[in-house]
């Protein structure tokens, strides 16, 4: 593709911070650059604690084991979302209940959360699409009010804020992604944060294969066992040194793909006056971090024919996720709670724009030039 959809951001001291890894000689998940990345989460988010975990996936699991996720028990999320978000509630035993997005932002909505609440909820996990923020005080309050863990899937929300408060420190825990096609990288990547206290200790115990062992290197006991379920969510410490880069240069880099954000917001507004296509919507509240942009088109065919019309001129654009409850595992493992006609309906007629920091403004306009081909020429 001459425009790609996307290509990992460079940061500048990752080869540096690497080299220091290796000099040091720890390369597992309990290095110097690891202890840096969690640091700065904690200092940055801010949270309590975080662990750094090999995926986004993976901290979404520890976080189902923190809440004690059970056979039984239901955990509310939306259709419109990648699978690790309901693989996880599946992993466990328990019951994925997809429920309806706000048409304006794709992101979970608050009302179908309340209806869909049952005496077998457990867990909430709101998912801020295109690093946009939920509605997360309306969500807390629910959760409050019914006795329930808020787990935000922040993967896409890293360097975004909600009423002026970081995405991550808004739950009881949220889960970061590193994954090489988010804002910040480290090819393969994740972290939990965690900002309920009575999560600290077991969350020791559990990021380390459910062992004391945190408490032996500490000197508080003689030896380490096994005391709770638990896995290996520790992060290589090559990739955090990599990481950490990226995290030191994070502002840079999301200001760098909020011009472009900004670039291709401004220039779609004749098409969205025309009635050509809808561009997405960042509520006033929200400060996103520019992780996506997309448009809606009017109808799923015609995204289906400017999804061709870019691939054939070079130009990488892409749709997004299928709706889980439509999937069959959705169908095996899940059930549905309401309509899911905004979900069905937005999902099929949704397209995403090349997004990445160092997409430059020619290629930008190219873009932007040939969506508005696109549209002379067929429409």
């Amino acid at each position: 593709m001459k425009i790609p959809f996307n290509i990992p951001p460079r940061s500048s001291n990752e080869e540096n911070y690497i080299s220091q890894a290796i000099a040091a000689k720890k390369l597992s998940g309990e290095g110097q650059f690891n202890k840096k990345c969690a640091e700065w989460l904690n200092k940055n988010i801010p949270t309590l604690m975080t662990v750094i975990t090999p995926s986004c996936t993976s901290a979404l699991e520890m976080a189902m084991v923190l809440a004690d996720l059970s056979p039984g028990d239901e955990v509310i999320l939306p259709s419109f979302t990648f699978t690790s978000t309901a693989n996880v509630v599946a992993l466990y035993g328990a019951t994925p209940v997809f429920v309806d997005v706000d048409p304006q932002t794709m992101n979970i909505d608050v009302d179908a959360i309340e209806k869909a609440i049952t005496p077998k909820t457990k867990v909430i996990m709101p998912v801020h699409y295109a690093g946009v923020g939920c509605e997360m005080d309306r969500i807390m309050d629910l959760a409050n009010k019914h006795n329930i863990w808020v787990v935000e899937d922040a993967a896409q929300g890293i360097f975004a804020s909600y009423k002026g408060k970081n995405l991550g420190a808004w739950g009881h825990m949220a889960a970061f992604s590193f994954h090489e096609t988010k804002n910040i990288v480290c090819g393969e990547g994740g972290a939990l944060t965690i900002n309920d206290p009575r999560l600290l200790a077991r969350a020791e115990i559990v990021r380390d294969k459910g062992t004391n062992r945190q408490q032996f290197l500490n000197g508080q006991v003689d030896k380490y066992t096994w005391q709770d379920k638990g896995s290996s969510y520790l992060l290589s410490e090559l990739a955090a040194a990599f990481l950490y880069a990226q995290l030191e240069d994070g502002e840079k880099i999301t200001k760098k793909r909020l011009t472009i954000w900004n670039k291709y917001y401004q220039n779609l507004a004749d098409l969205e006056k025309a009635g050509k296509l809808q561009r997405m919507t960042v509520p006033g509240e929200a400060h996103p971090n520019a992780h996506i942009f997309y448009m809606l088109l009017p109808t799923a065919q015609i995204r289906q024919d400017l999804w061709s019309y870019l691939k054939e001129r070079g130009i990488q654009s892409t749709f997004h996720y299928v709706p889980l409850h439509s999937a069959p595992a959705g169908l095996k493992y899940g059930r549905v709670a309401g309509s899911l006609a905004v979900t069905e309906d937005q999902a099929a007629r949704l397209l995403r724009l090349p997004m990445y920091a160092d997409l430059s403004a020619e290629d930008a306009q190219t873009v932007l030039d040939e969506v508005h081909n696109f549209f002379k020429e067929t429409r």
